[in-house]
């Protein structure tokens, strides 16, 4: 007899062998596998309590990166090896799907981001518009709108507001939403054009918020597409639409697209 040859207990009955094989033919198919996924930094902290729940509803991996939608675009184009991108935008997914570097009919809105004026210590801020336009601060930091869907809608916010022209010279500018949120925490500016998600992340921050009329810039509708095709990462996109998703998604401070695009 072959040494490697399998030899099954004497005693064992059929219906037990039947039961371990079938049971080792399902383990076979089961493959973890590993799923690298590319993020607009305003969804960071979100995204790490979505990946814990996926990581323990499925036995894949999940690989973050995160940066501007912008430059993560342009790593996509690029050929950086991401099998899925959540931007911070539509316009970029729509981009990557039109021009073959997604995969067709993937692409959906996961959350929708809201655009707030913070304050790092003041106890209210009930007219965020009126601060804008005051002489009470010297220094706003935002991110770059060329790069961050977020700094492009503050952008529009201030243009909507006239001041555009006026606050330019006191704009110290981020590279990402990120950024934009560690100049204001770290006392680096006075106020920040920054994500209702990030301050929700970080109550012990402090400061008052006032949240941006929607009205006054584009809808920040981030997107989900899927680059890379795999069982892994259509399994994850697919969880992404899931209620426990979208709870948490909603908790963390973004609106919810009313169906999928």
């Amino acid at each position: 007899m072959a040494p490697d040859t399998l030899i099954w207990p004497v005693m064992m009955s059929r219906t037990s062998l039947i039961t371990v094989l079938v049971t080792l033919a399902l383990a076979a198919q089961v493959r973890a596998d590993t799923v690298r996924v590319a993020v607009a930094s305003n969804f960071g902290t979100t995204l790490d309590q979505l990946v814990t729940l996926f990581e323990q509803a499925s036995s894949h991996e999940v690989l973050v990166s995160q940066g501007s939608t912008g430059k993560l675009y342009a790593q996509v184009v690029n050929g950086a090896p991401f099998d899925v991108l959540l931007a911070a935008d539509r316009d970029r997914p729509e981009r990557l799907e039109r021009d073959s570097h997604a995969i067709a009919g993937t692409r959906f809105t996961y959350a929708i981001g809201r655009l707030v004026l913070w304050h790092p210590t003041a106890t209210a801020l009930p007219d965020g518009a009126a601060l804008l336009s005051s002489d009470n601060w010297s220094r706003l930091a935002i991110a770059n709108p060329d790069l961050a869907p977020y700094g492009l809608a503050a952008r529009q916010a201030l243009q909507r507001l006239s001041l555009w022209d006026v606050v330019t010279p006191k704009i110290v500018m981020g590279e990402n939403i990120a950024q934009a949120w560690l100049f204001t925490a770290s006392g680096n500016t006075d106020l920040g054009m920054v994500a209702l998600a990030q301050v929700k992340a970080r109550p012990d921050s402090g400061g008052a918020t006032w949240v941006v009329p929607a009205a006054w810039h584009d809808p920040i509708e981030q997107q989900a597409v899927l680059l890379s095709d795999s069982p892994a990462a259509r399994g994850f996109l697919a969880f992404m639409q899931s209620g426990p998703a979208r709870t948490v998604i909603a908790k963390a401070g973004y609106d919810l697209p009313t169906k999928r695009d």
